[in-house]
């Protein structure tokens, strides 16, 4: 069968113009997705302002090395899901993890430290209104 130049064109178009237009419109939501996950600034749930504050408090004076940088935990106990639970100590005890218990943990690192935990936590220099954001943040991760 002989086609015109034209007709070839045209043939090669409309069979395959529908392939062309569904990779273009895939690449285009993923490059799409990807901005807007790059833009969003941050990873996790929406905080209050003062929960923000604690996050960027944790995260730009060191606590994030050890508790992530969402409160996931690694070296330190995780943050997410603290708030309200109880917390099982060394030496068999247990404690609450109000904002009081959260408190004192940052003040005195050293007084009840979480069992299976053997790096303990340095002494650190926040203020009253650092740490009442970073138990802000605590309290919002549940």
């Amino acid at each position: 069968m002989n086609r015109s130049s034209s007709e070839q064109t045209a043939f090669r178009w409309g069979h395959g113009s529908w392939a062309i237009a569904s990779l273009l419109a895939v690449a285009t939501l993923l490059a799409t997705a990807s901005l807007l996950t790059a833009c969003s600034g941050d990873d996790g749930p929406p905080l209050t302002a003062s929960a923000e504050e604690g996050r960027d408090v944790a995260r730009s004076l060191g606590c994030a090395a050890c508790h992530g940088r969402n409160g996931e935990g690694g070296v330190g106990p995780s943050w997410a899901g603290l708030h309200g639970t109880t917390v099982a100590l060394e030496g068999g005890t247990t404690v609450v993890a109000d904002d009081d218990y959260i408190r004192r943990s940052i003040l005195e690192p050293t007084d009840e430290i979480v069992a299976g935990y053997t790096v303990v936590m340095p002494n650190n220099n926040l203020d009253d209104g650092q740490i009442d954001a970073v138990v802000a943040y605590i309290r919002e991760l549940g």
